[in-house]
Protein backbone atom coordinates (compact mmCIF):
# COMPACT_ATOMS: atom_id res chain seq x y z
CA UNK A 1 0.00 0.00 0.00
CA UNK A 2 -3.99 4.89 -0.07
CA UNK A 3 -0.86 13.34 9.18
CA UNK A 4 0.92 16.30 11.52
CA UNK A 5 -1.55 16.07 8.95
CA UNK A 6 0.36 13.53 7.77
CA UNK A 7 -3.65 13.23 6.64
CA UNK A 8 -2.81 9.99 8.73
CA UNK A 9 0.32 9.12 7.29
CA UNK A 10 2.75 9.17 4.82
CA UNK A 11 2.65 6.02 2.13
CA UNK A 12 5.07 3.30 1.70
CA UNK A 13 7.38 2.61 -1.03
CA UNK A 14 10.97 2.20 -2.30
CA UNK A 15 11.60 5.90 -3.16
CA UNK A 16 12.88 6.51 -0.13
CA UNK A 17 16.99 7.49 -1.33
CA UNK A 18 17.98 11.06 -2.79
CA UNK A 19 15.94 12.84 -5.64
CA UNK A 20 17.86 14.16 -8.55
CA UNK A 21 19.77 17.92 -7.35
CA UNK A 22 16.79 20.19 -7.84
CA UNK A 23 13.91 17.86 -6.98
CA UNK A 24 11.33 17.47 -4.47
CA UNK A 25 12.55 13.49 -2.65
CA UNK A 26 9.50 11.38 -3.03
CA UNK A 27 8.65 11.32 0.41
CA UNK A 28 8.75 14.61 1.76
CA UNK A 29 6.42 15.95 -1.49
CA UNK A 30 3.97 13.09 -0.26
CA UNK A 31 4.16 14.83 3.54
CA UNK A 32 3.41 18.15 1.33
CA UNK A 33 0.80 17.11 -0.18
CA UNK A 34 -0.77 15.10 2.53
CA UNK A 35 -0.53 18.06 4.85
CA UNK A 36 -2.40 20.68 2.83
CA UNK A 37 -5.51 19.84 3.16
CA UNK A 38 -5.90 21.57 6.61
CA UNK A 39 -5.79 25.40 5.21
CA UNK A 40 -8.70 24.38 3.16
CA UNK A 41 -10.79 22.75 5.55
CA UNK A 42 -14.00 25.07 4.32
CA UNK A 43 -13.65 24.75 0.81
CA UNK A 44 -13.26 21.00 1.27
CA UNK A 45 -15.99 20.58 3.06
CA UNK A 46 -18.20 22.56 0.45
CA UNK A 47 -16.78 21.27 -2.28
CA UNK A 48 -15.59 17.85 -1.95
CA UNK A 49 -18.29 14.93 -3.18
CA UNK A 50 -19.87 12.41 -0.99
CA UNK A 51 -19.82 9.04 -1.83
CA UNK A 52 -22.16 6.77 -3.71
CA UNK A 53 -24.27 4.65 -1.17
CA UNK A 54 -24.03 1.65 -2.95
CA UNK A 55 -20.26 2.12 -2.45
CA UNK A 56 -20.41 1.98 0.84
CA UNK A 57 -22.84 -1.13 1.19
CA UNK A 58 -20.23 -3.00 -0.86
CA UNK A 59 -17.21 -2.09 1.24
CA UNK A 60 -19.19 -3.21 4.30
CA UNK A 61 -21.87 -5.87 3.34
CA UNK A 62 -19.15 -8.47 5.15
CA UNK A 63 -18.53 -6.68 8.44
CA UNK A 64 -19.30 -8.79 11.40
CA UNK A 65 -21.10 -5.48 12.62
CA UNK A 66 -22.34 -2.08 12.80
CA UNK A 67 -19.12 -0.19 14.35
CA UNK A 68 -17.31 1.39 11.98
CA UNK A 69 -14.30 3.89 12.34
CA UNK A 70 -14.01 6.38 9.47
CA UNK A 71 -10.06 6.55 9.32
CA UNK A 72 -8.48 10.14 7.68
CA UNK A 73 -11.70 11.64 8.13
CA UNK A 74 -11.28 14.56 6.89
CA UNK A 75 -14.33 16.72 7.12
CA UNK A 76 -16.68 14.14 7.74
CA UNK A 77 -17.66 13.48 3.57
CA UNK A 78 -17.32 9.31 4.20
CA UNK A 79 -18.19 9.55 7.88
CA UNK A 80 -21.89 11.69 7.10
CA UNK A 81 -22.73 8.64 4.77
CA UNK A 82 -22.08 6.25 6.94
CA UNK A 83 -24.12 7.82 9.59
CA UNK A 84 -27.23 8.10 7.16
CA UNK A 85 -27.18 4.65 6.43
CA UNK A 86 -27.36 3.64 10.29
CA UNK A 87 -23.82 2.64 11.53
CA UNK A 88 -22.40 3.34 14.26
CA UNK A 89 -19.38 5.55 13.37
CA UNK A 90 -16.27 6.80 15.18
CA UNK A 91 -14.12 9.47 13.25
CA UNK A 92 -10.36 9.99 13.57
CA UNK A 93 -8.50 12.46 11.93
CA UNK A 94 -4.98 14.38 12.20
CA UNK A 95 -5.77 17.98 11.34
CA UNK A 96 -6.91 20.04 13.74
CA UNK A 97 -8.32 22.48 11.29
CA UNK A 98 -10.50 19.79 9.09
CA UNK A 99 -11.53 17.81 12.31
CA UNK A 100 -13.04 21.08 13.90
CA UNK A 101 -14.98 21.12 10.60
CA UNK A 102 -16.54 17.28 11.25
CA UNK A 103 -17.18 18.20 14.59
CA UNK A 104 -19.21 21.37 13.60
CA UNK A 105 -21.20 19.38 10.95
CA UNK A 106 -21.40 15.87 12.63
CA UNK A 107 -21.66 17.22 16.53
CA UNK A 108 -23.08 13.82 17.43
CA UNK A 109 -20.77 11.95 15.88
CA UNK A 110 -17.48 10.61 18.55
CA UNK A 111 -14.25 12.26 16.44
CA UNK A 112 -10.84 11.99 17.96
CA UNK A 113 -7.57 13.37 16.24
CA UNK A 114 -5.34 10.61 15.70
CA UNK A 115 -3.40 8.58 12.77
CA UNK A 116 -3.34 5.28 11.28
CA UNK A 117 -0.52 4.82 12.79
CA UNK A 118 -1.89 5.79 15.83
CA UNK A 119 -5.42 4.83 16.33
CA UNK A 120 -6.90 5.91 20.29
CA UNK A 121 -9.12 3.27 19.96
CA UNK A 122 -8.97 0.03 22.02
CA UNK A 123 -8.30 -3.26 20.81
CA UNK A 124 -11.03 -5.25 18.37
CA UNK A 125 -13.61 -2.22 19.13
CA UNK A 126 -14.53 -1.67 15.41
CA UNK A 127 -16.53 -4.34 12.95
CA UNK A 128 -14.93 -1.88 9.79
CA UNK A 129 -12.05 1.12 9.08
CA UNK A 130 -13.07 2.93 6.14
CA UNK A 131 -11.39 5.73 4.28
CA UNK A 132 -12.51 8.16 2.29
CA UNK A 133 -9.94 9.48 -0.18
CA UNK A 134 -6.76 8.70 2.24
CA UNK A 135 -5.62 5.73 2.33
CA UNK A 136 -2.65 5.93 0.24
CA UNK A 137 -1.53 9.10 2.58
CA UNK A 138 -0.79 5.72 5.07
CA UNK A 139 2.20 4.51 5.97
CA UNK A 140 0.79 0.93 6.15
CA UNK A 141 3.80 -0.75 7.35
CA UNK A 142 2.97 0.73 10.80
CA UNK A 143 -0.72 1.85 9.82
CA UNK A 144 -1.57 -2.10 8.54
CA UNK A 145 -1.12 -3.63 12.60
CA UNK A 146 -2.82 -0.71 13.98
CA UNK A 147 -5.72 -1.29 11.98
CA UNK A 148 -5.72 -4.99 12.52
CA UNK A 149 -5.36 -4.16 16.42
CA UNK A 150 -8.65 -2.13 16.46
CA UNK A 151 -10.39 -4.71 13.63
CA UNK A 152 -12.65 -7.32 15.31
CA UNK A 153 -12.53 -10.88 13.84
CA UNK A 154 -13.16 -10.88 10.41
CA UNK A 155 -13.44 -7.03 10.59
CA UNK A 156 -13.43 -5.45 6.91
CA UNK A 157 -10.84 -2.62 5.80
CA UNK A 158 -11.75 -0.81 2.91
CA UNK A 159 -10.45 2.39 0.83
CA UNK A 160 -13.13 4.90 -1.24
CA UNK A 161 -12.06 7.01 -3.68
CA UNK A 162 -14.21 9.14 -5.78
CA UNK A 163 -12.81 9.46 -9.22
CA UNK A 164 -14.02 10.85 -12.58
CA UNK A 165 -15.29 9.15 -15.07
CA UNK A 166 -12.82 9.87 -18.45
CA UNK A 167 -14.66 7.46 -20.18
CA UNK A 168 -16.95 10.89 -20.73
CA UNK A 169 -14.96 12.79 -23.73
CA UNK A 170 -15.19 16.08 -21.62
CA UNK A 171 -14.44 14.87 -18.37
CA UNK A 172 -11.58 13.36 -20.50
CA UNK A 173 -10.27 16.76 -22.17
CA UNK A 174 -10.22 18.18 -18.49
CA UNK A 175 -7.68 15.92 -17.39
CA UNK A 176 -5.97 16.86 -19.85
CA UNK A 177 -6.41 20.45 -18.94
CA UNK A 178 -5.67 20.09 -15.82
CA UNK A 179 -2.56 17.90 -15.54
CA UNK A 180 -1.99 15.81 -13.13
CA UNK A 181 -1.51 17.90 -10.47
CA UNK A 182 -5.87 18.18 -10.24
CA UNK A 183 -6.60 14.94 -11.68
CA UNK A 184 -3.70 12.72 -11.16
CA UNK A 185 -3.11 9.07 -10.41
CA UNK A 186 -6.45 7.51 -8.58
CA UNK A 187 -8.55 10.45 -9.77
CA UNK A 188 -9.56 8.34 -12.91
CA UNK A 189 -10.49 4.93 -12.80
CA UNK A 190 -7.56 2.89 -14.98
CA UNK A 191 -5.14 4.65 -12.87
CA UNK A 192 -6.83 3.83 -9.69
CA UNK A 193 -7.05 -0.04 -10.19
CA UNK A 194 -3.29 0.26 -11.35
CA UNK A 195 -2.44 2.42 -8.20
CA UNK A 196 -4.63 0.76 -5.70
CA UNK A 197 -3.15 -2.85 -6.95
CA UNK A 198 0.18 -2.07 -5.75
CA UNK A 199 -0.76 -0.72 -2.50
CA UNK A 200 1.13 -2.26 0.66
CA UNK A 201 -1.82 -4.06 2.43
CA UNK A 202 0.06 -6.58 4.72
CA UNK A 203 -1.69 -9.59 3.11
CA UNK A 204 -2.12 -13.28 3.54
CA UNK A 205 1.27 -15.47 3.35
CA UNK A 206 3.91 -13.05 4.89
CA UNK A 207 4.97 -12.59 8.75
CA UNK A 208 3.32 -9.64 8.88
CA UNK A 209 -0.07 -11.48 7.45
CA UNK A 210 -3.29 -9.69 8.76
CA UNK A 211 -5.40 -9.07 5.69
CA UNK A 212 -6.91 -11.63 2.91
CA UNK A 213 -6.56 -10.90 -0.69
CA UNK A 214 -7.85 -7.48 -2.01
CA UNK A 215 -10.85 -6.67 -3.79
CA UNK A 216 -12.02 -3.88 -6.27
CA UNK A 217 -15.29 -2.90 -7.03
CA UNK A 218 -16.36 0.52 -9.02
CA UNK A 219 -19.89 2.32 -8.42
CA UNK A 220 -21.36 4.75 -10.57
CA UNK A 221 -21.51 8.22 -8.46
CA UNK A 222 -21.93 12.09 -9.74
CA UNK A 223 -21.96 15.38 -8.14
CA UNK A 224 -24.14 18.42 -8.99
CA UNK A 225 -21.70 21.16 -10.03
CA UNK A 226 -21.81 24.52 -11.87
CA UNK A 227 -18.59 25.43 -14.01
CA UNK A 228 -17.45 27.67 -10.80
CA UNK A 229 -17.88 24.82 -8.36
CA UNK A 230 -16.17 22.44 -10.24
CA UNK A 231 -13.24 24.98 -10.55
CA UNK A 232 -13.73 24.98 -6.68
CA UNK A 233 -13.35 21.68 -6.23
CA UNK A 234 -9.90 20.91 -8.05
CA UNK A 235 -8.87 24.11 -6.10
CA UNK A 236 -8.95 21.58 -3.53
CA UNK A 237 -6.64 18.70 -4.46
CA UNK A 238 -3.30 18.18 -2.69
CA UNK A 239 -1.35 19.08 -6.37
CA UNK A 240 -3.18 22.65 -6.52
CA UNK A 241 -2.99 23.40 -2.77
CA UNK A 242 0.86 23.27 -2.92
CA UNK A 243 1.55 25.14 -6.15
CA UNK A 244 2.98 28.47 -6.02
CA UNK A 245 0.18 31.30 -5.82
CA UNK A 246 1.01 32.53 -9.75
CA UNK A 247 1.13 28.48 -11.32
CA UNK A 248 -2.24 27.82 -9.44
CA UNK A 249 -4.08 30.70 -10.66
CA UNK A 250 -3.03 29.90 -13.77
CA UNK A 251 -3.95 26.60 -13.96
CA UNK A 252 -7.51 27.43 -12.53
CA UNK A 253 -8.37 29.65 -15.16
CA UNK A 254 -7.43 27.98 -17.97
CA UNK A 255 -9.95 25.31 -16.39
CA UNK A 256 -12.49 28.16 -16.39
CA UNK A 257 -11.56 28.71 -20.26
CA UNK A 258 -12.11 25.22 -21.14
CA UNK A 259 -15.50 24.88 -19.02
CA UNK A 260 -16.78 27.86 -20.39
CA UNK A 261 -16.17 26.66 -23.60
CA UNK A 262 -17.79 23.19 -23.94
CA UNK A 263 -21.49 22.36 -24.23
CA UNK A 264 -21.66 19.90 -21.22
CA UNK A 265 -20.61 22.60 -18.92
CA UNK A 266 -20.58 26.53 -20.22
CA UNK A 267 -23.95 26.97 -19.04
CA UNK A 268 -25.36 26.49 -15.15
CA UNK A 269 -25.53 23.61 -13.68
CA UNK A 270 -24.38 19.91 -14.65
CA UNK A 271 -23.72 16.54 -13.04
CA UNK A 272 -20.29 15.61 -13.47
CA UNK A 273 -19.97 12.25 -14.32
CA UNK A 274 -17.97 10.07 -10.94
CA UNK A 275 -17.21 6.56 -9.85
CA UNK A 276 -16.92 5.70 -6.22
CA UNK A 277 -14.66 3.28 -6.42
CA UNK A 278 -13.63 0.95 -3.67
CA UNK A 279 -10.76 -1.71 -2.29
CA UNK A 280 -11.80 -3.71 0.31
CA UNK A 281 -9.53 -6.67 2.70
CA UNK A 282 -11.40 -8.80 5.66
CA UNK A 283 -9.14 -9.35 8.54
CA UNK A 284 -7.27 -12.45 9.27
Amino acid sequence: MTGTDHRTGHHRDATRGHAPTGQVPAQDERRLHSSSFGRAAVAYAEHRPDYAHAAVHWALEAAPGPRVLDLGAGTGKLTATLVALGHQVVAVEPDPAMLAELRGTLPDVRALEGSAEAIPLPDGSVDAVVSGNAMHWFDMTAAGPEIARVLAPGGVLAGLWNVFDDGVDWVAGLAEVTGPAAIGPRDVPGSWRTETARMHLPASGGADAWFDSPEQAEFPHGQRRTADSLVATLATKAGVLVMPEQEREALLAATRTYLAARPETGDGEFILPMLTSVLRVRRM
